[in-house]
């Protein structure tokens, strides 16, 4: 295969950072995971570049990671942080971060909408302001939403068409439940749209806990690339977080068999290209 872009995946330190969702069964990812343990994983998978993502709603976090991407010798070659959408101030504060070290790898931002009590607060009119500002400066915004939220990204999605948006871990469809629906038919329709595009990853830790097989995953996977085809879907293995059910390895083992079926060309559109493309990277 080509060149392999995992364009989700996250780095932290609970010894200097609190993680209110490392709870449950996330407690045991309570572990420092630093980009030397990256290197480990992407080096033994062949991959080349990567895109790290947000795990916490502070600004420091976002300057931290832009710090670590600038001295990562190109490993990480973009950052979705985070930037609170909803102040006045967004623009300045994007501003301030790019302009900062390793500033020039700030792709995106990201906010743990699923985790908000309010199901519509994509709908803000002050985040919709925030996300004009992301447009303003060519920058994406990834939508870490389940089923519940779906509708209101739809909506500010319509009413945002400069705006790049990239659903995280396909929605988070009820794998383990065996439910498709109303996840199909909300983001289906999501996907009608061209401003957006869909991440292949986090699947593994949606499937039965310690018991899921590539069979589990393939109708998800499957629904994906018709709606959103293999040039607005990327691949990311959402590591250390895909720990709770599978290693770095195997996550890019089950992507390559639920992708098999496509051509060269396509392969390369989710394993790279796609994700090249929409961060600039």
């Amino acid at each position: 295969m080509s060149e392999v872009v995992d364009a989700h995946h996250h780095l932290w330190d609970p010894t200097g950072r609190d993680y209110p969702w490392m709870t449950g069964s996330a407690a045991v990812l309570r572990r420092p995971e630093t980009v030397d343990d990256l290197r480990r994983e992407t080096s033994s998978a062949g991959v080349s570049r990567t895109v790290l993502v947000q795990t916490v709603a502070e600004l420091a976090e976002t300057e931290e990671f832009l710090v670590t991407s600038a001295g990562s010798d190109g490993l990480i070659a973009g950052v979705v942080g985070w930037a609170d959408l909803r102040s006045p101030d967004v623009g300045d504060t994007l501003d301030r971060l790019r302009a900062g070290p390793g500033g020039d790898r700030l792709v995106g931002i990201r906010h743990q909408v699923h985790d908000e009590p309010d199901p519509d607060w994509l709908d803000q009119p002050c985040v919709l302001r925030g996300l004009g500002a992301l447009a303003e400066r060519g920058l994406c915004f990834d939508l870490l939403v389940r089923s519940r939220e779906l509708p209101s990204a739809l909506r500010v999605a319509r009413a945002r068409p400069q705006v790049s948006f990239v659903v995280d871990h396909a929605a988070k469809p009820a794998i383990a439940q065996r439910e498709v629906e109303p996840w199909a038919s909300r983001l289906a329709e999501l996907a009608g749209l061209d401003n957006v595009t869909c991440k292949l990853s986090g699947l593994v830790t949606e499937a039965p806990s310690g018991s899921w097989t590539v069979a589990d995953l393939a109708p998800y996977t499957a629904r994906l690339l018709e709606w959103f085809g293999p040039g607005r879907l990327m691949f990311g293995s959402d590591w250390p977080v895909c720990t709770l059910a599978a290693d770095y390895a195997g996550v890019l083992d089950t992507a390559r068999t639920l992708l098999a079926g496509l051509s060269p060309a396509e392969t390369a559109s989710v394993f790279s290209n796609t994700a090249s493309r929409v961060y600039h990277l």
